[in-house]
């Protein structure tokens, strides 16, 4: 089912502009000449949520200028978790004729180039060129731009050496993610990073939909393995059910490393993420150009270049864990 929300002004990314085109929102009538329509489609969250995960950059483009209700119209869609449903949400989104679409993760997005050339696309992905967003980092062409959260493989990578720092004679460690990515050159870039690690990554596949059950059944199957840590993938796929992943990480006890710095403050043990942000100031900027008339393909595809390491000392305490000094000063974040 389309979850879609017509409210004014989202800030994810889409909203900001001074430009102009005639709309409808629902309930609202017809809307100013002078607004501007931005899609704002994620894969898994509920519209509800969509408007709190994106709070902090819609708080930006008001700084900007760019208010709900007065210069901009949001559409919000969900793709609810069913991965299999992107390709047909995306053909709809884009027959209503958006002036910009935001499009979080890699596979929506993928979805998008391939149903339109021509509506400009802002993205939050992972490594764009790895899944074949664009080809250029500098110059990316045609109609797409956006920010990715990872700089290639090399900080999933970091994320294992953290996990390992953190947990002496570490060797099998479950890793947590859609079949999809499993099988993707990332996936297996992740292993060969595992590899050189010493340690034994195994498969913890997460299937569409997405959903509550599913992830407890796939931590009922690492219970029942002799795993001694747990890797999350960095997938947007995940972001409804962080909560219930913290929860049954504490469950089976064990120390796991996370994607989303605030999971930390929830009890998590461990995140290493992207300064959001920095990312959020950055999506916003991008935002007001390409609504402002700039083309996407001359706009950088901006890569992280501050990762922050967040450590919650009292999960660690819980699960017996000493942590190393030098992995707690190298901490942007320690909770005690």
């Amino acid at each position: 089912m389309k979850r879609r929300d017509f409210i004014l002004g989202l800030g994810s990314a889409a909203l900001c502009s001074n430009a102009a085109r005639g709309q409808q929102a629902s309930g609202a009538g017809q809307l100013s000449a002078t607004k501007k329509r931005v899609a704002h489609v994620d894969p898994a969250l509920k519209v509800e949520d969509m408007k709190v995960v994106a709070g902090p950059f819609f708080d930006e483009l008001k700084r900007l200028g760019y208010v709900e209700g007065e210069n901009l119209v949001v559409e919000r869609y969900s793709g609810g978790g069913r991965i299999e449903r992107y390709q047909s949400l995306a053909q709809e989104v884009v027959e209503t004729k958006p002036d910009l679409i935001l499009s979080i993760g890699a596979p929506l997005t993928g979805r998008f180039k391939a149903v339109t050339s021509t509506i400009p696309i802002l993205a939050v992905t992972g490594d764009p060129i790895r899944f074949g967003i664009v080809t250029n980092i500098a110059r990316p062409g045609g109609n797409i731009t956006g920010v990715s959260v990872d700089a290639g493989v090399a900080i999933w990578g970091k994320r294992l050496e953290i996990l390992a720092e953190a947990v002496p004679k570490l060797a099998r460690v479950a890793y947590v993610s859609t079949r999809g990515n499993l099988n993707s050159a990332g996936g297996k870039a992740t292993e060969e990073v595992a590899k050189k690690l010493g340690i034994s990554l195994v498969p913890a596949p997460v299937d569409s939909p997405v959903t509550e059950a599913e992830y407890r059944r796939v931590f009922d199957s690492i219970q029942r393995d002799q795993i001694d840590g747990i890797f999350f993938s960095a997938e947007f796929e995940h972001q409804p059910h962080r909560r219930l992943a913290i929860q049954l990480v504490q469950q089976i006890r064990l120390p796991a490393v996370h994607i989303f710095p605030d999971d930390v403050e929830a009890g998590a043990l461990m995140s290493y993420a992207l300064d959001a942000k920095a990312a959020f100031r950055t999506m916003s900027a991008q935002a007001v150009e390409i609504l402002k008339g700039a083309n996407p393909g001359d706009m950088p595809y901006v890569q992280g270049v501050h990762y922050e390491l967040a450590i919650n000392l009292k999960t660690a305490k819980a699960l017996g864990l000493e942590l190393p000094a030098t992995l707690l000063a190298r901490a942007d974040k320690v909770i005690e």
